[in-house]
């Protein structure tokens, strides 16, 4: 459905009963992820949840009005609180979902009940890690001038953030096919000036660190052992600065544990709900 978001239309699912406990989950790379991700990662919790699945500003079939700052995406999130009736929400994302999820819990502490994030960091410092890995991985054969104006959020026009993306979709997964790489890239809807901004103007100033100690939800940081973009060190660090974070990492997962070891993952989050109080052990 369309939802009039602070000036801009979103297209939202919403999943799972009325008077559950309500999740919102944010997808991750803007201008080219979309809730199609998060609907197949969170979909299964819609047995004991009410899980809003929504295109961000920006990406997917939602609609492209600036800005595309943290703000406005933590702003964004607020107005969805609001109009699916819910006083506190489990916040969830992944990857660049997790920087808004982070950003959500620090801005609006009173509204988060519980904190779910997955393959992301606190600050922009993963970035050089992630070039390194990206350069000693012998599954890509890396056009840097490419890979260079991607991350720093130059990308001509969709067609080139398209071939960018093409070209370093083989790092994500930990077990590499074909098969997964294509269905990836069908998938994705591109839209180059969203993603320039995440990259040119948020990510350059991307630092919660020092905020982190306030967020007072419980949280549950979980990451793949071989992710390449955002490291085990990255979720490390999440998890020691929030006071009351679990780590959890995923042995056998690149960047999407959700997805490589879905049973696992599904558990992990569904025993953490009931330690943090949004769902009875019977419920879970």
């Amino acid at each position: 459905m369309r939802v009039d978001v602070n000036g801009n239309p979103l297209e939202v699912e919403v999943l799972g009963p009325e008077g559950a406990p309500v999740m919102i989950v944010h997808h991750g790379a803007p201008g080219l992820g979309s809730r199609a991700e998060p609907r197949t990662s969170f979909g299964p919790f819609s047995d004991v949840l009410r899980v809003v699945v929504f295109d961000a500003r920006g990406s997917g079939h939602s609609g492209m009005t600036p800005p595309f700052s943290h703000e406005q995406y933590v702003a964004d999130v607020e107005v969805l609180r609001e109009w699916i009736g819910a006083e506190r929400i489990v916040m969830a994302g992944g990857s660049y979902g997790g920087f808004v999820s982070l950003e959500y819990a620090i801005a609006h502490p009173d509204r988060v009940q519980a904190l779910v994030l997955r393959d992301t960091a606190a600050s922009n410092a993963f970035e050089e890690r992630a070039r390194a890995n990206a350069l000693q991985s012998n599954r890509v054969q890396l056009d840097m001038e490419l890979y260079d104006r991607m991350m720093r959020g130059e990308c001509r026009d969709d067609a080139d953030l398209e071939a960018g993306w093409r070209m370093i979709v083989p790092l994500y997964d930990h077990e590499l096919t074909p098969e997964k790489v294509e269905a990836r890239l069908r998938g994705t809807v591109y839209h180059h000036e969203s993603h320039n901004w995440a990259f040119a103007r948020n990510i350059p100033a991307y630092d919660v660190r020092d905020r982190l100690p306030s967020i007072t939800a419980p949280a549950l940081v979980t990451v793949g052992r071989h992710d390449w973009i955002t490291p085990v060190a990255a979720a490390e660090e999440i998890a020691r600065l929030i006071p009351n974070a679990e780590l959890v990492v995923f042995e056998e997962s690149g960047h999407s544990p959700q997805l490589e070891e879905p049973e696992r993952f599904q558990r992990t989050v569904r025993d953490f709900l009931v330690r943090a109080g949004v769902l009875q052990a019977a419920a879970r």
